[in-house]
């Protein structure tokens, strides 16, 4: 139904503006998601328990969608086993200028250049504050105005703020709309970085997860970086991967835009990267895999490549929320 008469629908009018407009509908109208959407699956089988949380299913909403945690609760009744709101800033900011999100319908796919717009991370604390059914993933970062030799104090109040509100945390130096973010993932800044939020989370009565979400972009030897930073930080995991700058193969006429790309031309490297981590650190940490997830078959392929979760995010815009169930149900049958 959503593939036949919603998203055609949707597709006529401006991205972000649907985004808001279906947030409101979804508030005014959670009768719809009971009527028009098969009941969500729910079974023990599909239970996972990953750095110590125990997720209802592997199958999550990543960070972007949710930016001021507003939907956490009539997301979840959708299906998901998990919604990671943000990114959070210390301070509310715009984002960039508009227009900032396009369609690539041609190679199902959208670029944005967002730019981390947010209310702030005491907005959204106010509303963590409600009744959650849902297992929340903060994903944090720095304002935009803040520069580089500043941004560990960005992140530290977004930690500090968040932490009794969410059930992990993911640090987000891997978008690549806010200038010069991604010099964080350089291995002395993000050392520095982790180990210092690593260090203010295990003087916690209950430590949280902290996971660092990275780039496809990043070569083989910046990927072993990575491996090395995780053990010596001691964080909990990866989620592989963020958006690219790669424009390899596309035929949409949206392609020249700047900004991150994000879809089913990210299947492939995403799912590389994931293997890459798996095999190289033996294993030695989680990872959640998210890029380029569009049907059943990508998710158990990121899985088979070493994954514990994967998230949705384009492949949710593109297929519906149909595909949180079909997820599912093809994990039900690969047991």
């Amino acid at each position: 139904m959503y593939k036949t008469f919603v998203r055609p629908i949707l597709f006529k009018f401006d991205p972000e503006k649907v985004h808001y407009f279906t947030f409101w509908v979804l508030k005014k109208f959670p009768f719809l998601t009971r009527f028009f959407l098969p009941k969500p699956i729910e079974d023990k089988r599909l239970e996972r328990e990953v750095f110590g949380l125990k997720f209802k299913n592997p199958v999550g909403l990543a960070a972007g969608f949710d930016k001021d945690a507003k939907m956490f609760n009539e997301l979840s009744r959708l299906g998901f086993g998990f919604v990671e709101i943000g990114t959070l800033t210390p301070k509310p900011q715009d984002g960039n200028p508009k227009k900032r999100l396009f369609r690539l319908k041609e190679d199902s796919a959208i670029i944005n250049r967002m730019g981390f717009n947010n209310g702030g991370v005491d907005a959204a604390v106010a509303r963590l504050r409600k009744n959650k059914n849902v297992l929340i993933g903060g994903n944090i970062g720095k304002n935009k105005i803040t520069p580089n030799e500043d941004a560990v104090n960005d992140y530290v109040i977004c930690f500090e703020k968040l932490f009794d509100h969410v059930d992990y945390f993911v640090v987000n130096v891997s978008s690549p709309n806010t200038p010069n973010l991604r010099e964080l993932q350089d291995k002395e800044p993000l050392t520095k970085l982790l180990g210092t939020l690593q260090k203010l989370n295990s003087q916690k009565a209950k430590p949280k997860p902290i996971l660092l979400k990275i780039a496809p972009d990043l070569s083989d030897d910046q990927l072993l970086d990575i491996i090395e930073i995780i053990k010596d930080t001691k964080i909990a995991g990866v989620i592989a991967t963020n958006t690219t700058l790669s424009r390899e193969n596309l035929s949409s006429e949206n392609k020249k835009e700047s900004g991150g790309l994000s879809g089913k031309p990210l299947t492939k490297r995403s799912t590389e990267v994931i293997r890459f981590l798996s095999e190289k650190s033996d294993r030695a940490f989680p990872i959640i895999g998210v890029g380029g997830i569009h049907s059943a078959e990508d998710a158990l392929e990121k899985l088979e490549a070493g994954a514990s979760l994967v998230q949705l995010y384009t492949g949710f815009i593109y297929e519906g929320p149909e595909l949180i169930g079909e997820i599912n149900q093809k994990l039900l049958e690969s047991l």
